[in-house]
């Protein structure tokens, strides 16, 4: 079950949104679960400079989260050999910024955002990741 976090006293710790996002990540489905077992989970505060900049996002807030690597279907034995792991990185104060601007339930959306990030691992579309969220509940 994933942990809920509705109007707590002070703001999410970086620990309960890993433990909602490992949640998350547990309740996939097969085949999407067998896929991940390798994929780095990182929390940081803020996404630097550098990566704002590749990315064409001016301010640290309009990110919440950021899948690095190579989609499960670009994948090759020789792409892989020497190759950092895949990462997803939820970017806390932008996830708090969010969830107060917009009201949601604070495990919803680090569902939301978690899911977003596992499509872009396997290379999915936007409907497609509207798709898995649903059986990711």
């Amino acid at each position: 079950m994933t942990p809920r976090v509705t109007h707590p006293r002070h703001p999410p710790t970086a620990a309960q949104i890993e433990a909602i996002a490992r949640a998350t990540l547990a309740a996939l489905p097969p085949p999407f679960d067998q896929h991940l077992h390798d994929v780095v989970l990182r929390i940081e505060e803020l996404a630097d400079a550098e990566t704002l900049s590749a990315l064409q996002i001016d301010h640290p807030l309009d990110l919440t989260g950021l899948y690095e690597g190579i989609p499960i279907g670009e994948k090759s034995a020789a792409v892989g050999s020497g190759a950092m792991p895949d990462r997803i990185t939820l970017y806390r104060r932008a996830i708090l910024d969010e969830w107060v601007e917009e009201g949601e339930d604070f495990a919803t959306l680090i569902h939301h955002i978690v899911i977003h990030e596992v499509g872009h691992h396997f290379g999915l579309d936007d409907d497609a990741i509207h798709a898995l969220e649903g059986t990711a509940s």
